[in-house]
């Protein structure tokens, strides 16, 4: 079992920036590829970005590209997104995720953290 927290939401202005955090505890990251995901009220989850185990290779949604950078600390066992250039329409609750390596789905979620971006 893999259980993971965020924290690091919050509220903020337009074209502000937020550093949320993803801490996870019961296994060690490292052989987990790692996702964040955000949901809007009434929608379903959204892929924002993601990092391979290693930190090597990271995607982004085209939502996002240019504005957001994931990255991670095996170490330390964490995943952070950083969000710059907010928009309002970035609001919403954002998830961590972790994915075992060589599968599909991902098979750990957090609570989720708040990010509200007022215009």
């Amino acid at each position: 079992q893999v259980q993971l927290v965020e924290s690091g939401g919050g509220l903020v202005q337009a074209g502000g920036s937020l550093r949320l955090s993803c801490a996870a505890s019961g296994r060690t990251l490292s052989r987990y590829n790692m996702g964040w995901f955000r949901q809007f009220p009434g929608k379903e989850r959204e892929f924002v970005a993601t990092i391979s185990w290693s930190g090597d290779n990271a995607y982004y949604a085209d939502s996002v590209k240019g504005r957001c950078t994931i990255s991670r600390d095996n170490a330390k066992n964490t995943v952070a997104l950083q969000m710059n250039s907010l928009k309002p329409e970035d609001t919403a609750v954002y998830h961590c995720a972790a994915q075992r390596v060589g599968e599909l789905k991902y098979d750990y979620w957090g609570q989720g953290t708040q990010v509200t971006v007022s215009s």
